[in-house]
């Protein structure tokens, strides 16, 4: 349930009757990556009636597809230099270079490229949000385990790490570009391993999860425990989808929330090992135990053959047509089952307004429901 309905938070229900009534004007949105795994969330929520900041524009058909490469500065300038009626931005997408010093050049000019065609053709531009991430705390993925990350729980006046990083490349380049109008403001929003619906996201852990069960189970096999015993055992938080929509929606409305970088957690803990018993429950699978030995099972290597498997899934159940490689980022897994404790703290968000929340073990369930309620996995 969205946290502005929740009855029972009685600060953030009198909150929203005072600072969100209902507008004269309508908000219109320019979400960047709306395809991607928070901006498909975002996509959903900001058409609803009693989104903060609406009426939002095009309720009854809220979507405007674009098509533009933003890497690609003349491209962008074509596309959306022409939306001056823009007056919230929600920057949530990435490309995913070789190395980093390649991440921050390609991604900070993506960035950009956005901002300098919209900035100055859209005057009622009030704010801008960018989503960055749990690397701003830990380093970028080449560097994991090559220089220091922080000790958690990260918060957000921690120092920047001495390692290349695109998201602070990103985090200035936004900062510089918004001085350029005046009374235009900006928010950085920093989740944790995402668990949302987006199923060729490079990112989209769920769907890797799920379309690993739906191959034991298809092969009438255990569901054998990956990741290390560091990574079954440590403690993790994670990041609904939903909940970072409206983490960013609140911060692109509220008065208080404006020019602050804050994270963005669902606001408990938990152990993988406990989540795959959830996963098991799910697909019908029985899970297999593992040795606590510390030797690493990978998904990558457990899938590397699966292809034609899972062509066969996807027949058999009449699934979306898909191949592996598109539903099944187990590189990714991998590195998230094998990290160890990584937490943040919400404290921030919630002293500067910021209420909401999910149980990570209900968001589990309920993204692994809407990969199979859209016929992605069976």
């Amino acid at each position: 349930m969205s946290w502005w309905l929740a009855g029972a938070i009685r600060a953030a229900k009198k909150k929203r009757e005072y600072d969100y009534a209902p507008s004269e004007y309508q908000s219109v949105a320019l979400v960047v990556g709306v395809t991607g795994i928070v901006g498909n969330s975002l996509a959903e929520i900001l058409p609803l009636s009693d989104t903060p900041g609406g009426p939002w524009k095009n309720a009854d058909h809220p979507i405007t597809y674009i098509q533009c490469d933003v890497s690609d500065p003349q491209q962008t300038k074509d596309h959306l230099s022409k939306l001056t009626d823009v007056t919230h931005i929600f920057y949530v997408t990435w490309s995913s270079q070789p190395t980093e010093a390649e991440n921050c050049s390609v991604n900070g000019a993506m960035l950009g490229n956005v901002l300098e065609a919209v900035i100055p053709h859209a005057p009622n531009l009030q704010h801008i949000c960018l989503q960055t991430g749990r690397k701003h705390y830990i380093g970028p993925f080449e560097l994991l385990g090559k220089v220091e990350p922080h000790e958690p729980p990260f918060h957000e006046d921690l120092p920047r790490l001495d390692a290349p990083n695109f998201y602070y490349v990103q985090e200035d380049i936004l900062v510089e570009e918004v001085k350029k109008k005046e009374g235009l403001t900006w928010s950085v929003h920093r989740p944790g391993v995402i668990f949302g619906f987006s199923p060729s996201s490079l990112m989209n852990i769920i769907g890797s999860l799920c379309v690993y069960a739906a191959i034991c189970k298809h092969e009438g096999m255990k569901l054998r425990i990956p990741g290390t015993r560091e990574g079954r055992e440590a403690y993790l938080d994670a990041s609904d989808a939903d909940l970072i929509a409206e983490h960013q929606i609140w911060a692109a409305v509220d008065t208080y929330a404006k020019n602050e970088a804050f994270n963005c957690s669902n606001g408990d803990v938990f152990k993988w090992k406990h989540m795959w018993k959830v996963l098991t429950e799910q697909f019908e699978l029985e899970y297999e135990e593992f040795e606590d030995d510390g030797d690493s099972l990978t998904l990558v290597e457990m899938m590397k053959d699966k292809g034609e498997v899972w062509d066969q899934i996807v027949k058999e159940n009449g699934l979306v047509p898909t191949n592996l490689e598109e539903v099944g980022n187990f590189w990714f897994a991998d590195l998230v089952l094998t990290l160890g404790t990584t937490l943040d703290s919400m404290n921030k968000s919630k002293e500067y307004g910021f209420v909401g929340f999910r149980n990570s073990k209900s968001s589990f369930i309920s993204w692994i429901d809407k990969m199979k309620s859209y016929k992605i996995v069976p």
